[in-house]
């Protein structure tokens, strides 16, 4: 999307010549261009945490939908050419997104239980199954609810994993476990899998037309892909059908004798207080480490592997999302001599203000601002979700993010480095020097 300006249009038929541009004049057209693309990809985030809120109580979703309307309105052609005026415009989004996410976690919290710590069995499939991926935990439920003594067995991928540690979810003995890691392992997971599969939200991978899965592939509300089945009106008759007619699993050669810890929310962490506090006293605990955000294909992510791995063991991890599939099947331990585990799932990446939730607790509790706490903050980014995590960070005041594996196509110079002088915000380079500026002494 590009920002149109008429009288710039005007003025270059008529010969005025302004600098080659073809969206505006000064040079600045561009940058407004940008933002305004930023104000886009951070919207299409915050309606998919606005839907799923509006699903469980959609009388609290009105201040987002104003915010959402007013933005678009916003970018309407000649509308603004103003900078700070799309500063503030895209902090308004980013609040919106704090206070989605604030709701959205009380409602999960509220209907589901607050999540509690528990290690999920990975990549053992037994019976007849279905593969659940995507962030919607109200369908979830619905197709336990459906499933219920039917002889199916319901699995987790990606972003759902963090499902197994609401008590209310977990309680249906037919949620087994986890299969695969991050979105994008889709394909070839399915070709592995013998039962069927559900994508709930976003990130699904569009299957090759000669897959040998498709007519095994099903999807929710707004996803959809040529020749999959649509479930409609959460009815999940036909799902379970074509379920009962595959072959019963008997594993996925995916390292079978692996588990992931998950369960970590933020309500269930400030039950730990106390012991955190005293730990941070007696220097046991010496940084914390917020290592999240959304994955993406290919060797960079390795990065976010390779830090946490050479964090000292005085550091806790926060982690959310489905970047930590890149770490996540590493045992951290604990903090040395207490119960303190060293990596908190803290779950989906609507569940990313459970680390500002933290924060905001110990900034209270040591009289200390945000941004002169021991955390430092490593983010992935892959898309729209992503784009507006980082406006909530950003309206919240919060500083010295280091982001990668890769600067966002729709940053410019021009608006990277009022990012980095106004925020701090920082491109990760490599492990090695990074650590050496992140690290405390």
């Amino acid at each position: 999307m590009s920002m149109f300006c008429y009288q710039c249009e005007m003025s270059q038929k008529n010969g005025c010549g302004s600098s080659g541009s073809t969206i505006g004049t000064c040079g600045k057209d561009e940058n407004l261009s940008k933002l305004q693309d930023i104000m886009i990809f951070g919207l299409k985030g915050l309606s998919a945490y606005r839907e799923h809120l509006n699903e469980l109580n959609p009388d609290q979703t009105k201040k987002i939908d104003d915010i959402i309307s007013e933005t678009l309105y916003f970018t309407l052609t000649n509308v603004n050419f103003n900078f700070n005026d799309h500063i503030n415009q895209l902090m308004k989004i980013g609040s919106a997104a704090v206070e989605v996410m604030d709701k959205l976690s009380n409602s999960h919290t509220s209907k589901f239980g607050t999540p509690t710590p528990i290690k999920v069995s990975q990549n053992k499939v037994e019976g007849k199954a279905i593969l659940v991926s995507g962030h919607n935990l109200d369908m979830l439920e619905k197709l336990l609810i459906a499933t219920e003594n039917k002889g199916i067995n319901i699995y987790t991928h990606s972003e759902m994993l963090p499902a197994h540690g609401y008590p209310q979810l977990r309680k249906y003995k037919h949620l087994k476990g986890n299969v695969g890691k991050a979105w994008f392992d889709q394909a070839e997971l399915m070709k592995k899998f013998t039962g069927t599969f559900v994508v709930n939200t976003n990130c699904i991978v569009p299957p090759k037309k000669n897959c040998n899965y498709l007519d095994r592939l099903f999807t929710y509300k707004i996803v959809g892909v040529e020749g999959a089945t649509k479930i409609q009106n959460d009815n999940f008759d036909e799902l379970i059908k074509r379920t009962l007619e595959c072959k019963d699993a008997n594993g996925i050669d995916l390292n079978e004798d692996s588990s992931l810890v998950t369960g970590h929310h933020y309500k269930t962490v400030l039950t730990l207080a106390p012991q955190i506090l005293e730990a941070i006293k007696t220097k046991k605990i010496k940084q914390f480490f917020v290592v999240a955000g959304c994955d993406a294909p290919g060797k960079s992510g390795e990065y976010y592997r390779e830090l946490t791995q050479n964090l000292p063991k005085t550091t806790v991890i926060l982690t959310s999302s489905c970047g930590k599939f890149r770490f996540n099947d590493i045992d951290f331990g604990n903090i040395e001599g207490t119960d303190i585990p060293r990596y908190l799932d803290l779950g989906q990446c609507n569940d990313s203000n459970g680390a500002v939730e933290i924060a905001k607790a110990l900034g209270q509790a040591l009289q200390t601002p945000i941004n002169d706490l021991p955390i430092s903050i490593v983010l992935s980014w892959m898309e729209q979700k992503a784009v507006v995590i980082l406006l909530a960070l950003f309206s919240l005041g919060v500083k010295n993010i280091y982001l990668g594996p890769k600067p966002p196509q729709f940053v410019n110079e021009d608006i990277f480095e009022f990012l980095s002088q106004t925020f701090n915000l920082t491109l990760t380079t490599n492990v090695k020097d990074d650590l050496k500026k992140l690290l405390i002494a």
